[in-house]
């Protein structure tokens, strides 16, 4: 892959039920950090295996909900971002209205439903007409 165009944080859960090949496509042209969620190791292996790649990203856990924030903040650096979690502060929020790079909040718990997966497929194609 070349230099990513996008950042995608999500839970493990999120990701593994999508359907083959999914998140390798949609990956093509961005970069994956796993957050920690109840499945944890099992679920980071399902999507490792899922991405056909010996090891992912996953990012650190936190003391509280504000510092997990921050954390995806810093890894989502200048990058447009797809952020996958079960739920967002104002902060988290604010932030992403107010960031110069595009940057897609999908609240959702568990298994990503076919509906969410087609938002991001939209998002993400329109973040690769702007990088041609």
């Amino acid at each position: 892959m070349t230099d990513p165009v996008f950042r995608l944080v999500a839970p493990a859960s999120a990701l593994e039920a999508a359907p083959a090949g999914w998140a390798v496509d949609l990956l093509r042209q961005g970069e994956l950090a796993l957050s920690l969620d109840a499945g944890e190791l099992t679920a980071i292996d399902a999507v490792a295996r899922a991405l056909d790649q010996p090891a992912v990203t996953v990012l650190r856990r936190e003391a509280t909900p504000d510092a997990a924030e921050a954390t995806v903040r810093a890894f989502a650096s200048g990058l447009a971002l797809v952020w996958v979690a079960p739920t967002f502060g104002d902060t988290a929020r604010t932030w992403a209205h107010d960031r110069g790079p595009m940057t897609l909040l999908v609240e959702h718990d568990g298994a990503l439903p076919e509906a969410e997966r087609r938002r991001i497929e939209r998002f993400v194609a329109i973040l690769g007409r702007q990088a041609e």
